[in-house]
């Protein structure tokens, strides 16, 4: 089974029993976190007590994985067991190490994997098929900009507070890119203010300008006229030492793709083919 982050919690409110395998994988690391610390919750309310953590790495002793989920004294509670694979990549043995151990889950012991973002390779690889048939998946994945407004105003919501349309901007503004950070300016302006509308001017005095900038934010920026955004987000490359040739090759590469485009378009070739001729996938079309 699948879910993505914010389906989890009604999941595990819904379920009577908890899946025996829980693996998290995803770009955005509060809401990896977040999942990861209701998966621990629901456990321990459900009377798993004990707790092991193990880091895959290298040097990793596959074996203390495989022991450490079957030894259980005569009067041991429930356990969960935690597998860490930092950069997403078991290799040869780990990758034998974990559908040798999904192969042999047991009632008493709840695991939790969590993985970073994963390519394409990692998602259709045999290992990452063992573990989602063996439990289920839930992705934490990236909140675009797009997506940044209703889920500001989701959390917002949760504190019994509103955003108006400028302060909600200014928030989007701000904290783009740094989720971490943003759910620190909520949890700010939860205790500054009581339940309600916030206006533009009470966030605009509390909020840092806490926003990371990329690349691809700056590309967007661009390709959508965004002008404002353009340049604030140009200056914040700047200021974290951006290097100034990565930044011109990006903008070229799009303006290259934008005349491949156009000039096809001129020739009356359909946009779908277009597109696809020209590699461009996603938001970027």
């Amino acid at each position: 089974m699948r879910l993505s982050s914010e389906d989890l919690a009604p999941h595990l409110e819904q379920k009577k029993e908890l899946a025996r395998l829980y693996t998290i994988h995803g770009a955005e690391t509060l809401l990896a976190l977040e999942a990861a610390d209701r998966i621990r919750g629901a456990a321990r309310a459900a009377g798993y007590t004990e707790r092991e953590t193990y880091t895959m790495e290298t040097g990793f002793d596959h074996s203390t994985l495989l022991n450490g989920s079957r030894n259980q004294s005569l009067f041991a509670e429930r356990k969960i067991v935690e597998l860490r694979i930092p950069n997403g990549k078991p290799g040869v043995e780990g990758a034998k190490t974990i559908e040798r151990y999904c192969a042999a889950l047991g009632d008493d012991v709840l695991s939790l994997v969590t993985l970073p973002k994963l390519d394409r390779a990692s998602m259709t690889s045999a290992w990452f098929t063992t573990l989602e048939n063996a439990g289920v998946v839930v992705s934490a994945d990236e909140v675009t900009r797009a997506q940044l407004p209703a889920w500001l105003q989701g959390r917002l919501a949760l504190q019994a507070q509103r955003a108006d349309r400028d302060a909600l901007q200014f928030l989007v503004d701000r904290v783009e890119g740094n989720l971490v950070a943003a759910q620190q300016e909520l949890r700010k302006l939860a205790l500054l203010f009581p339940a309600g509308t916030l206006a533009f001017d009470m966030v605009k005095d509390a909020v840092l300008d806490v926003a990371r900038y990329n690349i691809f934010g700056l590309s967007e920026a661009m390709l959508s006229g965004n002008v404002a955004r353009f340049v604030r987000t140009l200056e914040g490359l700047r200021d974290e030492g951006e290097a100034p040739p990565l930044l011109l090759w990006s903008l070229t590469e799009e303006i290259r793709s934008l005349l491949k485009v156009k000039l096809g378009q001129s020739q009356g070739k359909p946009m779908a083919q277009l597109l696809r001729d020209a590699r461009v996938w996603g938001p970027r079309q």
